[in-house]
């Protein structure tokens, strides 16, 4: 531990809280996500830590639940974008020629499109489900991993060892995932962390728009959305839920740079 910075410490220890928080949601929130159990708006006190919401629901109980919604679904979207993103790219790095034109042509038209535009074309003719969405997001974001991925994979694919192994006969599964990929870790790593973030973000976004999580539900963009009308009294509902936002986002990014800083696997490579 004495080896950690306190700037990663931090990272971790909100980090973790946010996770465990999550996990143990239906343990540790004092009320149910949707019940009602006061007046509108109460203000702090001993019963309600953080007041009620615009119909009465104990705002903490729904921040809980909201960001076991919320991390849920930006980590699972952020595993299909880096899975799918990542051996597309390592893919098309080392098979090159018109199997890289193809996949990266296609990578651009996708990106010439706004994400969020994009997004809210697709949901609103499709079920807003969470499947959906964590499908739609992942898809989506895997073509930041691809450009990424790919350009990574094109230094490290003219490396001796790929040469070797491809002169000793290995398949193209072989190099990417046992010559590549343990090479391209670092830059990975800390792109994850913005990745993540930017799910949370998207989520959130999607859910204020009323494309995302829908009510009775809850997720923290969705509780921004519900609260919103409270600001103009003073009433700071809504800022319980953008405060998590950004306090997640900055402790993930802290223990991304740590992370990337101890990852350093592009240094000499493999070898």
């Amino acid at each position: 531990m004495k080896n950690i910075p306190i700037s990663a410490l931090i990272g971790l220890f909100f980090t973790a809280l946010y996770f465990l928080a999550a996990i143990f949601a239906p343990l540790i929130s004092p009320y149910g996500m949707a019940e009602i159990v006061g007046d509108v708006w109460e203000p702090a006190s001993a019963q309600f830590l953080l007041g009620t919401d615009n119909i009465g629901r104990d705002l903490l109980s729904r921040m809980i639940y909201g960001g076991r919604t919320t991390i849920f679904i930006a980590t699972a979207a952020t595993i299909i974008s880096f899975t799918l993103g990542s051996v597309l790219g390592f893919f098309a790095a080392v098979a090159g020629g018109w199997v890289d034109q193809v996949l990266s042509r296609f990578v651009d038209l996708v990106m010439s499109i706004p994400t969020l535009i994009f997004a809210l074309v697709v949901l609103s003719v499709m079920p807003v489900t969470v499947p959906v969405l964590i499908f739609v997001m992942g898809l989506l974001d895997s073509t930041r991993v691809y450009r990424l991925a790919r350009a990574v994979a094109v230094d490290i694919e003219v490396m001796d060892y790929v040469e070797a192994a491809r002169l000793r006969g290995e398949k193209t599964a072989w190099i990417i995932f046992r010559e590549i990929l343990p090479n391209a870790l670092s830059p990975l790593v800390a792109e994850m962390g913005l990745r993540f973030i930017f799910m949370v973000l998207f989520v959130s976004t999607l859910s204020f728009l009323g494309l995302g999580i829908q009510p009775p539900e809850a997720d923290w963009g969705g509780i921004v959305k519900e609260n919103k009308d409270g600001i103009v009294y003073g009433i700071p509902a809504a800022l319980a839920p953008a405060f998590a936002i950004a306090t997640l986002a900055i402790s993930v990014n802290l223990v991304a740079d740590w992370v990337l800083n101890r990852t350093t696997s592009l240094k000499g490579g493999r070898g």
